[in-house]
This record gives C-alpha cells, structure tokens and sequence, in this order.
C-alpha cells in the first residue's frame, strides 16, 4: 500500500525547481543517493533563511527542511511534473517558526489576535534535527535538516549520528526496520527528533545518560500544507518505538503562554532543569483584516498548523559571566574579591555564589585553573560548581542568595551611620543623568552641581569644590558629572573621607553591560539630538558631520566599568528607560538607601514636567571652526552585535569528534579571544573613498542617509564565519531597510539598496579580528571575494567555513574613519 498521491504535492516540487532556477539563491536543491537504496535519488530543498522573515513568503511553501523524490512514470502519465515526472514529499519538517517578537505577527498581541487554544508548550531541546520517514514501504530514510548520509571531512555526521540511535531503539523494542518503514508509509509521515548526546556534540545544556538520544517532539504529515498530529499520539508513538519523550504542558490562552514563560524566564529553569525555551504549538484562525502597530496578520493559512518559539537567553550568559568572571580573578594582580568585578556580571545569585565558590576553589588548589584562561577547564569547572550547587548547602545558600536578587539596589554592609550623601552618576552622554539629577533635586531638595557648569580651563578642581561647598549645605549633594573613569570616582571618594561627617557615595549605575556598542551609540545618539541646543556644551550636530556622535564614542571607549568596592551603594539605572521610569527607578533607589520619606505620585508629576522644560544656566559658545563634513574614510553598516556572545556559542567548545577544520576554527577563535582581537565595534564596509570616483552615487547615497536627522535602520542576516590563519570574517547574506522608519529614510534607504551592485553584495561582511595587529583588516575582504568564487586568493590562503542560523543584525550607515 503506498501512500495516495498528490497532485498539489508534485506541483509544489515542480514550483520549487522553477523558482530554483530562475532564483538560485533564493531556493537550492541538493541530489543524495539514498543509503538505503543507492537506486533512488532523494531531494534536499533549502531556502533562503532570510525570506522566512518576508511577507508576503516568496516561497510556495514554508517548510523548513523538506526531501523529494521522483516518482516512476506509468503509462499515459507522461508530461506530468518536471521533465514529465511526479514528486513525492518524502520527509518534511515544520513551517519556519519565530521566537516571541522576532517577526511582527509572533508579538504577544498578534498571536492573540490570529491564534487559538489549546497552546501546547513542549521543551525545546538542545540539540539537532533528525526526520526519519518511509523512503519505500520497507526501507527508511534518515536525515538531518538539510543532508543525508556521510558527510566530508566529518567522521559520523549527524544524520549517521541520529541513525545508530534509531537502529538501537529498534533492537532494543525487538523491532525492524521494515515494520517502522510500513507504520510511517501508510500514514505518510515524517517523524520529528532532536539528537542530544554529549559525546557527540557538546551544546552548552549538557544531558544525562538517560536523557542521551532521540527525542521525539514531532509527527508531520508529508504534504505540502502544514500539518502535524497532537502529542498524545507523539508521545505514544516515542513509546512504542523506544523514543525519548519530549515533556509537554497545554495551556488555553496568550496571556497564559505569556506568564507561564514569563516565569520560568526568571530562572531559566522547569522542573528543576535548566531549559532553552520552549516551542508552543496552535493554529491559526481568521488573520486579521488590517495589520496595526501592535497586531500583524500572520502569513500563514487560516486552520493550519502555527508554532511559535518563547526562548530564554538563560542559562548561556550566566555560564558566559562564570567565565569571564573567573578569567578576572585569575588575572588579578592584588587579593582575588567579588568587590573588584564589574557590577553588571554580579546581578544574579546563582554567579554571586559562583563567584564566592570559585575564589575558595582557585585558593585551594589552582591546578585545575593553570590553562583555564586559554579556554581550558571551563566547561569541568562548571560542572563541578553545579555539583556543589545541587547540595543542600549549595541549595540552602542560593535560596538565601534569591532573596535579593531582584534588587536593583545595592548596599555595602560595612556598619557606618552615614549622615551626608554624595550621588555619583556613572553614564554616558545620552543616557539621561542630568535629566534624573534635575528631577532628584526637585523632588528632594538635594544640592545639585553640574560638572558642565564649569567655565574654568582646569574643571575637575573647580567642580569637586563646588562639591565640598555644597556639602556644608546639604545632607545630598549629586555631583552631576559623567563620572565614566576610576579616577573621577575616586576624586568623590577622597571628598568623603575629608569630610567632617561619615559621608557615603551612592552610584545611579547607567552601565553599557552586555549591549553592542553599536547598540548604545544610536539610543545615546538620538536622544542628543532630541534634546538639540539644549545643553551647556554637547549640543546636537544635525549636519552629515554629526560631531556628537565622535563624543558619545569617546566615552564608549574609555569608560571603565563600576565595580562594588568603588561606592557604598548603587542604583542599577537603565539606558533604555524612558525619563518617567528612570526617575521612579533613582527615587526608590534614594528612599531605600538614605532612608527618605517616599514621595507622591504628584509630586513626581511634577519633577518631569519640570524635567520638561529644564534649561542650562550656562551655555558654552560654539567652537569656532567646526568642520562642517565628517571627513569619512569610508561608510558602513555599524552593526549591532556583540561578536563574542554569538560566535562564542559556535566556537567555544566544539565536538569531541569535530573535524580538523572546526577544531582550527576554534582554536583560532581562541587565539582572537585571548588576543583581545575580535571587534568591538563591528561593521560592514560598504563604499570606501578609495573607490571615487567609480562609486562616487552610491558615496552621495551614504552620505544623504548619514545627513538625516534620523537615519533609517537596516538589518542584515549574516551567513558563514569564515577564517583562514590570519583574518576571520562572517558573510552579509542580505540587507534590506526596516519597516516604520520615516518616509524619507524608507526612501533613501531603498535607494541606497538599489545602489547596490551584485559584485558588491558579494563582499560585504564583518570582519571578526585578525591574528595581529600586523594582519590588516582588509584581508577580511580578501577572504570572503575568494571564499564566494571557490577559490584560493594570493595571500589569503586556504578558507574555511560555517554556517550560521537564524543571525539578524541592525544598524545605521555611518561614516568612518
């Protein structure tokens, strides 16, 4: 009995290849012999991961992960598909699914309004794919997302990998795989798996042996539309066949996904594990007729199949700061303290506790550390601070340690009865501290000087006596200053010890912490140019020169980060609030810290409106001579990523068994880390001077975009890391504008992509780092024209690859030097 055939099934192979070749790089197909039977050609489909995101789709069908197979011809039949052929759909994986808010229609108000009960939550496993379906009524085919079989350079590839599990669920279940092949043929389904074994390929959750192998989370009818059974019947069919369980829960609405996810977001834990994150299950009903700010209509077909994916940063971060924390201590040259790391690795319990165990651990014994700074030992030392963890004193001492660890507030305990209080903001330009510190002082009635007040040559002097001065007046004095270095902090510090009354230093933190630093310049940016002429000095460069923006990076650069030793206690500010919530955040921090009587509600209202209409007392002239151009070398996308958070997840510890090139990857990775090599501020070069005047419209095209009060964002999905050994850089696989800037910004930015030549799209890319300084960075470039062509440039040497999923990053043009 074979499965019925399909005529809309074969239409869409025949689609897929019409598509295929007139759009190459929107849709690929690979041919594999079958292993199972070298007779029979099977089909991978890959599409363009970037035009998931498009709506409407340019594909004619969403699955992500699809193999085909050419159907025999029978009499009179001939002329039917491609090259008088029908298709089979052998093995089908779900339709691309979003995390919440990648995608407009996967917002918690769109999935409101275009889905319906029940939502099943399953675990999101921290693995790879596996499809195993009916190559013919006795024979299987076993693959991953995209190949089959042997894979080159590689010893077992996952497909193989996932294959000797089935083959021992089959033995152990005293089961064929024949009686598998005939169960999935007449029913026509693929059956859906994530591969977790450690020994294997290590991801950053690791599994128990009993949780080691296939773990089954999906049953796919192989058709064209989406359709996929419920997981009773999945979890009966992992136990029939041996399968691991994947763990489920239902829930009947969004707002109950919503907090559900919330919840366990906060720990990163379910049932006393740590997790992904969860992919949840529904159906689409009636989209939507007009899409709003809040509510988009989803792109998929009323009734069908809908998945959307809730994903916790957590627990790779938390791990990421246990080793950048640890690297510190082990670096540091006077006694090893939890005082001298930076505040904003310190903010959960779970790393406070860490922190306390690893120093006691380094003092004990420091063998096992000796290579841990050259990326050894990591993951062991870990592993055996979670061992200590799952202890009843390890558990004991973390319930202790979550009592505070939602506090945005912290607070030395060194038994002084303080009487004055210095507030020292630690920010940026852009980040709002003036803002606050003009609300504090109306609220409370605090001294408040401003560094930017002060005329004299020589400043610091002039502004830490008018702290001084200010301090025989009042019992709060905010020292209204940037406050970004060590030394400045240290200067409020000498204050306070001179004083005549115990005086302490409260900080209004406004960290950079793990944002893109690319990330901070725009918010920063922005609200200088908001606040235009309205401050003493920094004021608002609308012109293409955007002189402020050269100020905000000072800062960027040289700021050094906060540690706990440096004040008595610190308000966690955030750059990204708004001024209503920074406020409230700073009067809560001051009420609990100096013990100040809370105020109303209206008496808050009434410190922003004052807020509002602030004006400086003192205003600096313009410096003569401004330059009225940005005297760019060359304009780029500044792309907002942080390079080490993800690429560190690909090349941080790779499989046991990787293969000669991945393991170089890696430790060139480790050589970039090590080096301080990879780049803080990342960018995709797109038009250089040296280029004029064979480029000169797309220059002008920068240039305009640049000159917007407001520039349009773009994002950009990147492709492959690529690295030989000397330069690594990772592929611009395509840019487009993003959807709600301006009508002028829309335009141009439309423009400019238009602009965009094909040989020039094939060169743009980031470049990761070089081995040395003596390696410039152009070779980046170099690398990916000759990694596209298959070919191996002069000076470049050979070039390695990898291939990454599912990276989007935005930015703005922007001129450089």
């Amino acid at each position: 009995m074979a499965p019925t055939f399909s005529e809309e099934d074969s239409q869409l192979v025949d689609s897929l290849f019409k598509l295929s070749k007139k759009s190459p790089k929107l849709v690929k197909s690979s041919p594999y012999p079958a292993p199972a039977d070298s007779s029979i050609i099977v089909r991978s489909w890959k599409m363009n991961e970037f035009k998931y995101y498009d709506i409407p789709t340019p594909f004619p069908t969403l699955a992500r992960g699809i193999f085909t197979v050419e159907l025999p011809e029978k009499a009179g039949e001939k002329g039917k598909g491609d090259g008088g052929q029908k298709h089979r759909i052998v093995a089908r994986g779900y339709d691309k699914f979003f995390n919440i808010g990648e995608v407009p229609w996967t917002t918690w108000p769109s999935l409101e309004a275009h889905t319906a009960a029940p939502y099943t939550l399953s675990l999101k496993s921290n693995g790879c794919i596996i499809f195993i379906a009916a190559l013919t009524q006795s024979k299987l085919l076993i693959t991953s997302k995209h190949s089959i079989g042997p894979v080159a350079g590689s010893p077992l590839s996952h497909a193989q990998a996932g294959e000797q599990w089935l083959r021992k669920y089959l033995e152990q279940k005293g089961r064929t795989e024949e009686q598998l092949a005939t169960r999935l043929w007449e029913n026509n389904w693929t059956a859906v798996a994530e591969l977790c074994d450690d020994s294997f390929e290590e991801h950053v959750l690791p599994y128990t042996p009993e949780k080691t192998g296939l773990h089954l989370h999906g049953l796919n009818v192989s058709t064209k539309a989406f359709k996929t059974l419920p997981h009773e019947d999945i979890d009966a069919f992992a136990d029939e066949w041996g399968f691991i369980r994947t763990p489920t829960l239902t829930l009947n609405s969004i707002p109950e996904v919503k907090t559900f996810t919330s919840e366990i977001g906060k720990t990163g834990q379910w049932n006393g594990e740590a997790v992904e994150g969860f992919v949840v299950r529904t159906h689409v009903t009636e989209p939507p007729t007009a899409a709003g700010k809040s509510v988009q209509a989803s792109p998929y077909t009323p009734g069908s199949s809908f998945f959307f994916k809730v994903k916790f940063d957590e627990p790779y971060m938390m791990y990421r700061d246990w080793r950048e924390v640890t690297k510190s201590l082990l670096s540091s040259k006077g006694p090893m303290s939890a005082a001298n790391l930076p505040k904003s690795k310190m903010k959960r319990p779970e790393t406070k506790l860490y922190v306390r165990w690893v120093i006691n651990e380094i003092k004990r014994d420091r063998t096992p550390f000796a290579e841990f700074t050259k990326g050894k030992g990591i993951i062991a030392t870990r592993e055996r601070f979670l061992k200590w963890l799952a202890s009843e004193q390890g558990r004991t001492d973390l319930d202790k340690a979550k009592k505070g660890s939602e506090e945005t507030v912290t607070v030395k305990d060194n038994h002084t009865t303080f009487q004055k209080t210095i507030i020292v903001p630690v920010a940026i330009p852009g980040c709002g501290k003036t803002a606050v510190s003009v609300a504090l002082a109306h609220i409370f009635g605090f001294g408040h000087t401003q560094s930017d007040d002060v005329q004299a040559k020589k400043a610091a002097p002039v502004f830490i006596q008018n702290v001084r001065t200010l301090l025989q007046k009042h019992d709060v004095v905010i020292a209204d200053k940037n406050n970004h270095l060590r030394q400045h902090r240290q200067a409020l510090r000498e204050v306070a010890q001179k004083n005549g009354k115990p005086t302490r230093l409260l900080a209004l933190n406004w960290t950079i912490g793990d944002r893109p630093q690319a990330t901070v310049h725009r918010i920063c940016g922005d609200r200088i140019l908001e606040r235009g002429e309205n401050h003493q000095t920094l004021r608002a460069d609308a012109t293409a020169a955007k002189s402020h923006e050269d100020v905000i990076w000072m800062f960027i650069n040289t700021t050094e980060e906060l540690t706990s030793s440096e004040v008595d206690a610190v308000v966690d500010m955030d750059m990204e609030e708004g001024l209503e919530e920074a406020v409230r955040r700073a009067v809560d921090g001051c009420v609990r810290v100096i013990g100040l009587k809370r105020p109303s509600d209206e008496k808050i209202a009434e410190a922003l409106e004052v807020v509002r209409g602030y004006k400086p007392s003192v205003k600096k002239p313009d410096e003569k001579g401004k330059k009225k151009d940005n005297g760019a070398r060359y304009y780029g996308l500044l792309a907002e990523i942080d390079l080490e958070d993800v690429l560190g997840k690909k090349l941080e510890t790779p499989p046991k068994d990787a293969d000669k090139a991945m393991v170089r990857a890696a430790e060139f990775w480790e050589v970039l880390t090590n080096g301080k090599r990879v780049a803080k501020r990342p960018h995709v070069t797109v038009v250089h001077r040296n280029s004029l005047p064979g480029e000169q419209s797309l220059w002008d095209l920068c240039a305009a975009l640049q000159g917007l009060p407001q520039p349009p964002l773009f994002k950009a999905r990147l492709g492959n890391v690529v690295w030989n050994d000397r330069v690594m850089a990772v592929t611009v696989d395509d840019l487009e504008v993003v959807e709600g800037e301006s009508g002028e910004g829309t335009r141009l930015g439309n423009d400019f992509l238009q602009g965009l030549k094909d040989e020039l799209k094939e060169r743009l890319h980031i470049t990761v780092g070089t081995k040395n300084p003596n390696v410039p960075a152009v070779e980046g470039k170099g690398l990916i024209e000759a990694w596209r062509k298959g070919i191996t440039a002069p000076g470049v040497g050979t070039a390695q690859s990898m291939k990454l999923d599912n990276v989007v990053v935005h930015g703005r043009i922007k001129g450089l030097n």
